[in-house]
């Protein structure tokens, strides 16, 4: 990592938390990270709460809070712990500063799912070898890698271990063969997933296969953001937050939707900066 160029603090002066040796090693092992418990208990009542007016009352939030990421929840984009991650698995550091972050978002949805509902649905694996006009690929080399497009999941309820979390066939992003539909089964042993508490994040690289599976808690449903990220020249998803939401930001948070370009050269020549003009769609 080239830490000069990446920023220190988020979009709210926070301090970026830098990955851990062994989080580092456990994402490059297994293609995806648990992170638990990073929401206080405020921030997590107002972000459900904005989730649940996004979904079922849209038209009751004023127009720059019409947004998965928008009004409290403009928090997760650049939570301290996400940033600290994606400068160490996605950062394209000439591309970033104190200023704008080196990573841009790509697309996002608001997930609600409730008892017994089934989206076992198993894709992705096999990344390693794929072109890099394909943002699901992965890449590495000694001491570093290459994660393109990653999904961060914040999970705003409980989710107990084996009754609805993602699914993953870990190391699966680096695989060389097919995956056999035999060994990919709902009941397959290599399917692996997490329980976690409220306010938590999966952090996985779209190149792992992995899958839905039955919410089956029957405590409370499963309310999770799920938000891609990609490198600042890559978009993968179609859409973004509405001028509106975005003119709502903080500047910094702003960069996250800059335009899909790299350019060379000083100033507005190279892309480190967000403005109308410079928007994605």
């Amino acid at each position: 990592m080239i830490e000069e160029y990446l920023p220190k603090t988020n979009a709210d002066g926070l301090p970026i938390i830098p990955m851990t040796e062994s989080q580092k090693y456990i994402f490059d092992l297994k293609g995806w990270l648990l992170l638990p418990g990073l929401l206080t208990g405020e921030q997590l009542g107002s972000v459900r709460a904005h989730q649940m007016k996004y979904l079922h009352a849209r038209e009751s939030l004023p127009p720059h809070e019409r947004d998965n990421h928008g009004g409290p929840s403009e928090i997760l984009l650049d939570h301290p712990v996400v940033v600290g991650v994606l400068n160490e698995i996605l950062s394209h550091q000439d591309l970033a500063s104190e200023e704008a972050y080196g990573f841009r978002f790509d697309h996002t949805y608001t997930s609600l799912r409730r008892f017994g509902q089934n989206q076992f649905n198993p894709h992705g694996g096999g990344s390693l070898f794929n072109f890099c006009g394909n943002s699901h690929i992965y890449q590495h080399l000694p001491g570093r890698v290459h994660a393109g497009l990653t999904r961060v999941v914040w999970e705003l309820n409980d989710v107990e271990q084996g009754k609805g979390g993602t699914l993953f066939i870990s190391g699966s992003h680096k695989a060389a063969f097919p995956r056999p539909e035999e060994v990919s089964g709902h009941d397959s042993p290599l399917w692996e997933t997490y329980g976690c508490p409220p306010g938590s994040v999966v952090v996985f690289t779209e190149a792992i296969c992995h899958s839905g599976t039955p919410w089956l808690r029957q405590e409370n449903d499963r309310l999770s953001l799920f938000t891609c990220y990609n490198t600042v020249n890559s978009k993968w998803g179609k859409g973004c937050p509405a001028p509106a939401v975005i003119a709502a930001m903080k500047p910094k948070r702003q960069t996250l939707f800059r335009g899909a370009w790299c350019g060379m050269g000083e100033g507005q020549g190279i892309n480190r900066y967000y403005e109308e003009a410079n928007r994605a769609v």
